[in-house]
């Protein structure tokens, strides 16, 4: 089989996601096609050599439904012959996005592809697509379904993880985000946003909050107590009776944010990036998906990485950078506990806490940070991973060049 290369990068910044967003009248299409342009532009790319573009969307209905990937590589410019297609793994579908690019590069199918996603929150929101899991009782019963706050609120119950923990830990990440804009770490992989008129629009990261502080953070109430009230906490409890009560500890300050965002990575075969007179930036090694216990729901990213280590030969002690998506601080911080994961190998430019979680976009977007910071900081190998809805993790590594 061929070996999968990255060969660039690039994410919009995340806007807030809503009305007051500063994304909020930009459209997913036009997100996901100024994507592709900067991919085109910066590499001075022969798309008719694109064999595919995947894309992950979370809630694809409305303005991202109808296949906006190749919608978007039609606005884009792109050559006709560029296929496209968008699929859903929930959180993680901008990181599957990539391990299917990167399936289709290895195996022959395509000689260059784009793996990404897009998520316009502030205009498609979260769950308007609907979902038979959390109305089906045939479903919803026999898997114990409770929404996902109450999830992570029961992870943080299970594993010993306090208020005082997630504060801290989301104090850390939003002065780590605004340490690396300040540094200029995101400066090789962020597009700015333009509008139609070509004004830019955003061109960083909009949510980070550097004065967080944990007396700021203390202020705030839990935000899923009302839905273990309501029932939720003794579904959970059914599942997990060790655990004498649900300790409700995520706020929306320790939760990440709802933004508008895009991302993009281009990936080919050797001998494609050589004929295009490209510039590989890493190997991609290896990617993986697995199902996990379905209402504790977001514990999928230890059992991923394991797997997915094993299948390549390596240790944890072997990965230089973890990337973890902070879709809420207990997530991460039992993914440390569970792998002994230092807290200077993770998310070490911030992460969704800060900055947001464009739902289909985050996973490339992760990607595509680490892979900056692996260059960087001199470093060689990095595990992107996400927790996923109806309890699941997809994990990718990836080896620089």
């Amino acid at each position: 089989m061929a070996e999968a290369y990255i060969y660039d990068a690039v994410r919009t910044p995340r806007g807030k996601g809503k009305k007051d967003g500063s994304l909020h009248e930009i459209t997913a299409l036009s997100l996901a096609s100024q994507v592709l342009e900067a991919l085109r532009d910066r590499n001075n790319l022969d798309t008719s050599k694109v064999d595919d573009v995947v894309m992950g969307v979370v809630s694809p209905v409305g303005e991202q439904g109808s296949c906006i990937a190749r919608t978007a590589v039609l606005a884009a410019g792109y050559s006709q012959e560029t296929a496209g297609f968008q699929l859903n793994r929930f959180c993680a579908s901008g990181l599957e996005a990539v391990n299917v690019a990167a399936a289709k590069v290895k195996s022959g199918e395509a000689g260059m592809a784009i793996g990404g996603g897009v998520e316009a929150m502030s205009r498609v929101p979260m769950g308007s697509d609907g979902g038979a899991w959390p109305t089906d009782p045939s479903a919803a019963f026999p898997s114990y379904f409770v929404p996902q706050g109450v999830s992570a609120d029961m992870i943080a119950s299970k594993y010993g993880i306090s208020r005082d923990d997630v504060d801290a830990y989301s104090v850390e990440s939003h002065k780590r985000a605004a340490r690396s804009w300040e540094e200029k770490r995101f400066a090789k992989s962020v597009i700015a946003v333009k509008d139609q008129l070509g004004l830019t629009r955003l061109d960083r990261d909009e949510t980070i909050r550097p004065n967080t502080t944990m007396q700021t953070l203390a202020g705030l109430n839990p935000s899923f107590t009302m839905m273990g009230t309501m029932g939720f906490d003794a579904v959970i409890n059914q599942r997990y009776p060790e655990v004498a009560s649900v300790n409700h500890v995520h706020t929306p300050g320790n939760s990440s944010g709802i933004v508008d965002g895009a991302a993009g990575i281009l990936i080919g075969s050797k001998e494609m990036g050589e004929a295009l007179g490209l510039k590989p930036r890493a190997k991609i090694l290896g990617g993986a998906s697995i199902g996990s216990e379905p209402s504790i729901m977001l514990t999928g990213p230890e059992p991923v990485t394991r797997k997915l280590l094993a299948k390549l030969g390596m240790s944890v002690a072997d990965i230089d950078l973890y990337e973890l998506n902070e879709a809420f601080a207990a997530v991460v911080l039992r993914y440390m506990q569970a792998l002994d994961i230092p807290h200077d190998k993770i998310n070490v430019c911030g992460g969704a806490i800060a900055m947001g979680h464009p739902l289909g976009a985050t996973g490339a977007m992760i990607l595509g940070t680490v892979l900056d910071e692996l260059e960087r900081s001199d470093k060689s190998t990095a595990l992107a991973t996400l927790c996923i809805g109806g309890g699941m993790g997809t994990a990718t590594v990836i080896e620089r060049v």
